[in-house]
């Protein structure tokens, strides 16, 4: 019998992060092919905003920008808790970030609700399309994110979080934190 076996291979890279990997990678990829579009359009229009379009909230979303980034750094310190074997401090920290998070949703929903009610839809112009798909887009991501941590913050309060979860679930929610400053930037500022 070879030394060899009952011996089990440990993946280099955990499944749960390999895969959160890949499925980064395609989102990646789609905002990219979204941006570009939005680009073309904008590139293509003599005037942008064109006239009559409502004012996009660009202070309220600065601030609730600073929210967003806020919740990344609170899962940063989720893990760090977590590999420094403090758990109910990591468990703390994660359901900051779920907080703001949610936070970050609800004031991005009244500034679309007020939006839709001054005219601003997918239907109006290629300004309204490409403002849903953007920015929902993005919002999509983040009500999913926030799900995310909602369960990640359960899962670690009861001690059943691994540190591969943990950390597929961070790759994510910095996804979304780190794409929101790229759309607040081209949409609502330049």
């Amino acid at each position: 019998m070879s030394a060899a076996v009952g011996l089990q291979r440990r993946p280099v890279v955990p499944n749960a992060v390999l895969g959160m990997a890949l499925f980064l990678f395609t989102e990646v990829m789609l905002f990219a092919g979204l941006l570009s579009a939005y680009l073309v359009l904008r590139g293509r229009a003599p005037v942008w905003p064109p006239l009559g379009q409502p004012r996009l909230p660009v202070l309220v979303t600065l601030a609730n920008t600073g929210v967003l980034l806020a919740s990344g750094w609170a899962v940063r310190a989720a893990r760090e808790k977590f590999d420094a074997q403090d758990v109910p401090k990591a468990a703390r920290a994660l359901r900051l970030a779920l907080a703001l998070g949610g936070l970050f949703v609800l004031v991005q929903g009244a500034e679309w609700a007020a939006l839709v009610a001054h005219g601003l839809t997918a239907t109006l112009s290629p300004y309204g399309s490409t403002f849903v798909v953007l920015v929902g887009g993005h919002a999509l991501h983040v009500v999913v994110a926030v799900a995310a941590l909602a369960w990640g913050a359960r899962e670690l309060s009861r001690g059943e979080l691994r540190r591969s979860g943990l950390t597929a679930l961070s790759m994510y929610w910095a996804f979304v934190v780190a794409l929101w400053p790229v759309l607040y930037a081209l949409v609502y500022l330049w």
